[in-house]
């Protein structure tokens, strides 16, 4: 086990860092069976594909109300505690929700107000937790500290979760959020247990207002031209990932006909991928330079778009799936650890809060479209959309990409 723990975990990344891969494992378990339950939920209300993907872009609209403000926060107080008060009151909604499952009172509007409010504390959550690991870790080991986190995601979230929250939600809509709960509290315990104070050396802190802390995030990340260009990347690509992915649940029941238990394995199948992306990562950032992994990265991408819209065959959209959780989790440990490694402790929390709003400002204007798209065009027409965008936006961006190798520099 000591052997296995250490080929897990190295004792140079020291026992803080074991307590946050395990607090965030065992969360991503309950996140990853709400992936899938949380959609079915939603189709169980309701078939309307604007209403699907409205409650799928709720989740997102919080991060572009409060992200730059969680980010503020998150570099002004102890980070760790601003994760556990923000899952807290998760928990508190994940109640209610439960309450009225139980009671049989639920319906679309009820969901969809869960779903914002989740997604309020959230951003919370997300925001502060993303800035722990780089304050544990040195810098040469971020990439492996995210590679371990993300293959927990991947494990946990992708690969047991959403197949285990098809299952409970079949038995009982209750079930899966009442078994998110519980993971939910065992890693508020876990994540309490890091002993390092988690609060960014600021001695500015005591002269300086939120708004400019906010100014101060904003101002960094224009001016750093490679953390930027990536920002940008992943605004464009968002919007276009968003419009396919926000009527997935609907594409796997009303046009490939999988069930629910199919719809869970769609996202099973991007884990399988993405296991064997995270495993290989490390080997890939040897041998290949950093531009060409991002650039192929991107052009799977548009391939797995325009594949998905073209075929009608479950088994053939799984494979697929495959293929994009193997490019997508090498892209997205290769793009957190960049960034990561460029910003300074002290900015963490307001840089990543800055790219999070673009990110998922990207992904809620994607859902939007997407949903209106389906609605008038079919289900497959968000993904040709998807295509087509991400085609012109990668050929905007092909020269581009090679600066985002020097972001370290501070260039």
């Amino acid at each position: 086990m000591g052997r296995i723990g250490e080929a897990i975990a190295p004792a140079r990344m020291g026992r803080d860092f074991r307590w946050l891969m395990s607090s965030s494992w065992i969360s991503n378990i309950g996140d990853g069976i709400a992936l899938a339950a949380g959609p079915l939920l939603v189709a169980s209300q309701t078939r309307n594909a604007v209403l699907v993907a409205l409650a799928a872009a709720l989740q997102r609209v919080p991060t572009l109300l409060f992200g730059l403000i969680a980010g503020a926060i998150a570099d002004r107080m102890d980070r760790r505690t601003l994760v556990v008060l923000a899952d807290l009151s998760r928990l508190l909604v994940l109640g209610f929700l439960i309450a009225t499952l139980a009671t049989g009172h639920v319906n679309i509007t009820i969901v969809l107000v869960v779903m914002f409010v989740l997604g309020c504390a959230e951003i919370f959550a997300d925001t502060a937790s993303g800035t722990i690991l780089p304050m544990l870790v040195d810098k040469a080991d971020l990439g492996l500290g995210n590679a371990r986190l993300m293959a927990g995601f991947l494990t946990a979230n992708q690969l047991v979760g959403p197949p285990v929250g098809a299952f409970l939600f079949a038995a009982g809509m209750a079930w899966p959020f009442v078994t998110q709960t519980v993971t939910m509290l065992l890693g508020i315990v876990l994540i309490r247990r890091i002993a390092r104070p988690m609060h960014p050396e600021r001695a500015d802190l005591e002269y300086t207002h939120v708004l400019r802390d906010i100014g101060e995030g904003v101002r960094w990340l224009l001016g750093n031209a490679a953390v930027r260009t990536l920002a940008l990347v992943i605004l464009a690509f968002n919007v276009t990932w968003g419009a396919a992915w926000s009527v997935l649940v609907l594409y796997a029941l009303d046009h490939l006909h999988m069930g629910e238990l199919g719809f869970g394995l769609l996202t099973t199948a991007a884990a399988v991928g993405g296991m064997v992306g995270t495993l290989a990562y490390g080997r890939l950032e040897r041998l290949f330079p950093l531009a060409g992994l991002m650039r192929t990265c991107l052009l799977l991408e548009v391939l797995t778009h325009t594949a998905l819209a073209m075929t009608t065959n479950g088994w053939v959209a799984i494979a697929i799936m495959v293929v994009f959780g193997a490019y997508a989790f090498v892209w997205g440990t290769l793009s957190t650890a960049v960034r990561q490694r460029a910003v300074p402790t002290a900015f963490q929390g307001r840089v990543s809060s800055v790219y999070l709003v673009g990110l998922f400002g990207g992904l809620v204007v994607g859902q939007l479209l997407g949903g209106v798209i389906a609605q008038r065009w079919g289900l497959t027409a968000p993904f040709w959309f998807a295509a087509v965008g991400s085609g012109l936006a990668l050929a905007a961006v092909w020269r581009q990409l090679a600066y985002i190798a020097h972001a370290d520099s501070g260039q």
